[in-house]
């Protein structure tokens, strides 16, 4: 699963499995889940971390939201604290 920082909207953005649409990950939403205000590189090294992760959360909202297949969307922190284990925060800044 491939990932792109999107500069223009401060927001990690990836294509989940399945779907023709993006989901796009603030920075914010990073920022709650590592407790620090991390870089755009801090954000894509979480994520790539853990993707599962990232795509479980991503699987949940489509089904839950019952998302067209070719919706843009995004996830809250609390959207990816739902899918469960996700990498120790302090490995993002090792």
């Amino acid at each position: 699963m491939s990932s792109a920082w999107r500069s223009d909207l401060d927001s990690l953005s990836f294509q989940p499995q399945g779907h023709t649409g993006h989901c796009i990950v603030h920075r914010r939403a990073f920022q709650t889940l590592l407790g620090f205000k991390p870089t755009p590189q801090e954000c894509t090294a979480y994520y790539l971390q853990s993707p599962e992760a990232f795509e479980r959360a991503a699987a949940a909202k489509i089904s839950r939201a019952a998302l067209p297949a070719h919706a843009n969307f995004h996830l809250t922190s609390r959207d990816v604290l739902r899918s469960g284990k996700l990498p120790p925060v302090s490995s993002a800044r090792d």
